[in-house]
């Protein structure tokens, strides 16, 4: 069925030039294309179609994510380039707004420009 065939990830933004930037410049994907209803980047080899849509209303919980090797390193890199982590206060974040599981995940979470939550997860 489906087990060979790599995902293709979808979110939506209303303003296509400040999720390119976001995206683009501070996440350091790589832009493909401008298509007339989506804007396509690399995200390591899975296709990310950003839609251009009139409105978003995102949903409140996490819609992407990257497992990543060394999260407090790309926690860092992301504020640099403006990146702002979230926190809640129904759980406890170290001082860099890292959240380690009871399992020993440690995941953060940002928003894009049009409020989709993102993750980092250090497995």
């Amino acid at each position: 069925m489906l087990t060979n065939a790599p995902p293709i990830a979808f979110l939506a933004t209303t303003d296509a030039e400040r999720a390119r930037a976001f995206y683009e410049g501070q996440l350091g994907l790589t832009f493909v294309a401008d298509q007339h209803v989506f804007l396509l980047f690399d995200a390591h080899g899975t296709r990310l179609h950003i839609q251009k849509v009139e409105a978003v209303d995102p949903p409140g919980y996490t819609v992407l994510g990257w497992q990543v090797a060394d999260i407090a390193g790309e926690v860092r890199a992301l504020a640099a380039s403006g990146v702002t982590f979230e926190r809640y206060d129904f759980i406890e974040h170290d001082e860099a707004g890292i959240w380690t599981a009871p399992g020993g995940a440690r995941i953060a979470w940002f928003k894009d420009p049009d409020g989709h939550t993102l993750s980092l997860t250090q497995l």
